[in-house]
């Protein structure tokens, strides 16, 4: 049995491990068994930094490894040199890393290089497809090798992870991103988008980021959005623009003259949250939002070719529509225009989970230790 309290190094790069992890830091921050270690690796700075001031925390340390025009390479090796000096520096009995973000899977090899024990949060996601999504498929699949506590989210999570013959130990927990949604939701946060009037529209709620949608499945989608507002005059599009101009450029070209398209700044989470409530629909090829939205009642269509996610599916709480404007804008109108088929999805029950995983993760590292 190891002496407490325990030194627990949590590492976030982007804004969703941010989130996810935000209610894991908080229970092991409350712990007197822990000393927790919070290290960001400067992936995502000002989004990160969004989430940390809403959920009051801090980081100890950030490796600031953001650059211009940085390749996949380049964040696997400056996160792994600095995460290997921090790691000989703080020297933690355990590293928590969260999803299948570069950041994570460096995180983890630079664990495993110096044989501390690795605890991953939201384990066993797998769609069988290396390159769909590239790099997060890779990411989890290579991360599921060096772990030795794994957090499943669902219990095919569970099942994916066996049959990998993953060694360490499997867990379900449910999913952290439910328990951070539900504390930020019970606020009730107002999102004011100046023009757009919530009571005068069916707001279209629509995100699109991943790297497999950029070029001509993107355009596809700006075409999807555009008819579904004209086919659609009772509706409005609330699109917040990713950062990256390979994403934000051509949905501004294809989107932004459009009188009821709404294109801002990346959201930050309480205002995303206070979306969520007020949309009517999300469209997405965010991971996240398949999770997030339906535990507020809101259907999703998901707008890729592939999904880690297929619990949403089977659960009928998200529909998997592809990038194809015909595709997109048939599952729009369905929802549109027939109120039992909206209903439907609204009030199916989220596969992901009840808001205590990272109560249940605490538990686990505590009688790890033991």
């Amino acid at each position: 049995m190891q002496q407490f309290p325990i030194r627990v190094c949590v590492t976030l790069g982007t804004r969703p491990e941010a989130i996810k992890m935000a209610p894991v830091i908080q229970q092991f921050r409350r712990s007197e068994r822990f000393d927790t270690q919070v290290v960001l690796t400067g992936q995502h700075r000002e989004m990160v930094a969004q989430v940390m001031q809403l959920f009051d925390l801090q980081a100890d340390q950030d490796l600031a490894i953001m650059q211009p025009q940085q390749t996949l390479t380049d964040i696997t090796c400056r996160s792994l040199q600095g995460l290997e000096r921090l790691f000989k520096e703080i020297e933690p009995q355990i590293v928590l890393v969260q999803g299948d973000t570069t950041t994570a899977f460096a995180a983890a090899l630079a664990a495993f290089y110096q044989k501390i024990p690795v605890g991953h949060v939201e384990a066993g996601l797998r769609t069988d497809d290396l390159y769909n999504p590239y790099p997060e498929e890779a990411n989890r699949r290579l991360i599921s090798q060096l772990t030795q506590l794994h957090f499943a989210p669902t219990t095919l999570a569970v099942e994916h992870l066996q049959r990998s013959g993953v060694v360490g130990e499997i867990h379900q927990t449910g999913n952290t991103v439910i328990d951070a949604l539900l504390s930020v939701a019970a606020q009730h946060p107002v999102c004011n988008i100046p023009g757009l009037n919530w009571q005068q529209h069916r707001v279209l709620l629509a995100t699109v980021h991943r790297r497999e949608n950029w070029g001509e499945p993107l355009q596809d989608i700006g075409q999807g959005f555009l008819e579904i507002l004209d086919k659609f005059p009772d509706t409005a599009l609330l699109l917040p623009l990713h950062r990256n101009p390979t994403v934000r450029e051509p949905l501004q070209a294809l989107l932004g003259k459009h009188p009821r398209a709404f294109l801002t700044e990346p959201l930050d989470y309480a205002d995303l949250v206070g979306a969520i409530q007020r949309c009517y629909l999300l469209l997405t090829d965010s991971g996240g939002l398949q999770e997030e939205a339906p535990s507020l009642g809101k259907p999703v269509l998901v707008l890729r070719e592939t999904t880690e996610r297929p619990e949403a599916i089977a659960a009928g709480t998200a529909k998997l529509v592809g990038t194809q404007p015909a595709d997109i804008i048939n599952a729009a109108t369905d929802l549109l225009s027939h109120p039992t088929a909206y209903e439907k999805m609204a009030t199916a029950v989220n596969p992901f989970g009840d808001g205590r995983a990272a109560e249940r993760i605490l538990k686990i590292v505590t009688q790890y230790f033991e």
